[in-house]
């Protein structure tokens, strides 16, 4: 979720790489380190610990901080993002999207374009998912905290291409649609934060909803997250003219139960 969408149209896609800074820093007084990457704060495994922990305070406490959320992915992540950078590697799509590190951003979207595609094409769904929801790609954090130049550009990817799953799981933004694309996520990705958020996020539902939940959508996320490739290994910038059910089949995203959330 994010800011407000303001209409745009700019050039084609971009790509943009994470360059490596060789801007010299200091942790303490015996601790040398270097900035990776533009915006990359070094940290060590006491400061990841104490940023772990009061970013998953705030994120549960409001689950609509965002930034907490980002905060806790990066430095929780130490596992799930080289095993999803190695998935990436050994896949000749997630092998190329590392290499030419596209990004999603009001930039790199021909708005026009995306609107002028067919219903139910990938680009004109996403483009009304981002309208009917009044969110922005432009509202995803850049990484930070992680001490790895290609492991920051695979969490950004996976935040940039979270509005997308939401487009492909048919999941709106409130907090039920939330959950549900965390339990998806949490399958697919294994990053510690998707799990706290498919574990804590229902605890704020309606009994309704609740039930809803148990019975129907996680059945299906869980479901859905196992049969599913990586979700990164999917260029959907060049899948835009793709219809939504035929890229779900590829994927192997089971068809979303007929349930108003």
């Amino acid at each position: 979720t994010g800011r407000s969408l303001m209409p745009r149209s700019a050039g084609v896609q971009g790509r943009s790489r994470l360059p490596a800074l060789p801007v010299s820093c200091r942790i303490g007084p015996s601790e040398g380190c270097y900035q990776l990457y533009p915006g990359h704060i070094p940290t060590s495994p006491l400061q990841k610990a104490l940023l772990a922990a009061g970013s998953a305070f705030m994120a549960l406490y409001d689950p609509y901080r965002h930034d907490m959320v980002a905060v806790l992915g990066e430095t929780t992540g130490c596992l799930a993002l080289p095993s999803l950078r190695d998935k990436m590697k050994h896949h000749p799509e997630g092998y190329r999207i590392l290499q030419e590190r596209p990004r999603i951003r009001l930039s790199t979207l021909d708005m026009s374009k995306l609107q002028g595609l067919p219903d139910g094409s990938l680009g004109r769904e996403y483009v009304r998912f981002l309208e009917d929801n009044k969110v922005s790609p432009d509202t995803r954090m850049p990484p930070k905290f992680v001490d790895d130049e290609e492991l920051a550009y695979v969490i950004q990817r996976y935040r940039e291409v979270h509005d997308l799953m939401h487009t492909l799981l048919g999941m709106p933004t409130n907090m039920l649609g939330e959950v549900v694309v965390k339990w998806f996520e949490a399958v697919q990705t294994g990053l510690p934060m998707c799990v706290l958020g498919a574990a804590f996020g229902p605890v704020r539902l309606s009994a309704r909803k609740l039930q809803v939940l148990a019975t129907e959508l996680i059945p299906w996320a869980i479901r859905s997250g196992r049969n599913a490739n990586c979700i990164l290994n999917i260029y959907y910038e060049q899948r835009w003219e793709q219809p939504v059910e035929s890229l779900r089949e590829e994927i192997g995203i089971f068809p979303p139960p007929a349930i108003r959330v």
